[in-house]
């Protein structure tokens, strides 16, 4: 590997809500949970293999949890992991056998295992239909800011998979990559500007690509940290937009011809209510949005002097007399 060659970071979030993914089988689509996987295992093979230097990371957006599903703890290497026998652990991948890249067959064996870990374990709750995204953009930093990993299991995976390490004295290229399938949640947005602007002050990219409604977190999610926004107009090419758009690095991307960019959405959601607000009240000290005015902040307690308009002391007003014109003769 050259010296002198960057490491590029792609931490793609994806939304696997089971609600939203079910709701797709009971229409009948021909756009399933595992198609969307395999788009996404494409541009991650993609990515891996546009430069030696580059790096992956695929987080699973769940109602429930954010799991790491690349890479996982939960893949059926796990007995070569203690001994470290890389050679054992390729020749029993699936990628042997019909000539793929082993190092990229054993990351889709781990991402097919974990997602299908994942789903197993679901428990339908009815209080809990609402896709973890701030979450899970949270755990995207983390990886991006401290990508150290003690467990024996993982540190095997570093080797096979070219992880980032500490150790690396290359400049650290890093972008986050969301594609969005359900609804935003308006109580997540409090979490969800403060993963925002910790993105933007490190200068990590967040790209969105929204499968269903439009998104308006994420629309100034990509508006301010200098990503793009863009929303699927077909939802069976997913791969095709993934490798036109947002494949790309940013030095790249100036020289093609991409998508505009849309209108974005800059309203806020209130504290009190979760709804999208245009004018608002906000708390001098915590910043909190509230639609309507409180004489106690809810958040911090806060407790507001209201400034009464000042009392008039009415005057008393003196009587007039009419005045009277008297004509001559």
């Amino acid at each position: 590997m050259a010296e002198d060659e960057d490491t590029d970071l792609l931490v793609i979030v994806v939304d696997v809500n089971p609600i939203w993914w079910g709701q797709q089988i009971l229409k009948e689509s021909q756009f399933t949970l595992s198609k969307c996987m395999d788009a996404v295992m494409v541009m991650g093979n993609s990515h891996l293999v546009m430069r030696r230097s580059n790096r992956l990371a695929i987080i699973a957006s769940h109602s429930q949890e954010s799991r790491f599903l690349y890479p996982g703890k939960h893949w059926k290497l796990g007995s070569f992991a203690e001994s470290g026998d890389v050679n054992s652990a390729e020749s029993t991948s699936s990628g042997s056998k019909d000539g793929k890249y082993e190092l990229l067959a054993i990351g889709n064996d781990i991402i097919t295992e974990e997602i299908k870990d994942l789903m197993a374990k679901t428990e339908v709750r009815a209080q809990l239909t609402e896709t973890l995204l701030a979450g899970s953009l949270a755990k995207a930093l983390c990886c991006i800011l401290a990508p150290g990993i003690t467990s024996k299991a993982l540190r095997f995976l570093v080797f096979i998979t070219t992880w980032p390490t500490l150790q690396t004295g290359r400049e650290l290229k890093s972008r986050i990559l969301v594609i969005k399938a359900a609804e935003d949640s308006a109580a997540q947005y409090m979490n969800f500007m403060n993963v925002i602007f910790a993105a933007q002050k490190q200068n990590i990219l967040i790209d969105a690509c929204v499968l269903d409604s439009e998104s308006g977190l994420l629309q100034q999610a990509s508006d301010i940290t200098g990503g793009l926004y863009l929303k699927i107009p077909q939802i069976q090419s997913l791969s095709q937009y993934l490798l036109w758009v947002f494949l790309p690095d940013p030095e790249q991307r100036s020289k093609l011809v991409l998508p505009p960019p849309v209108h974005v959405d800059y309203r806020a959601a209130c504290f009190c209510h979760r709804n999208l607000i245009e004018i608002g009240y906000v708390c001098s000290v915590c910043l909190s949005i509230f639609c309507n005015f409180s004489p106690i902040c809810t958040t911090c307690e806060t407790a507001f002097r209201i400034a009464l308009p000042p009392i008039l002391k009415t005057k008393k007003k003196k009587s007039k007399l009419p005045t009277l014109n008297y004509l001559t003769s």
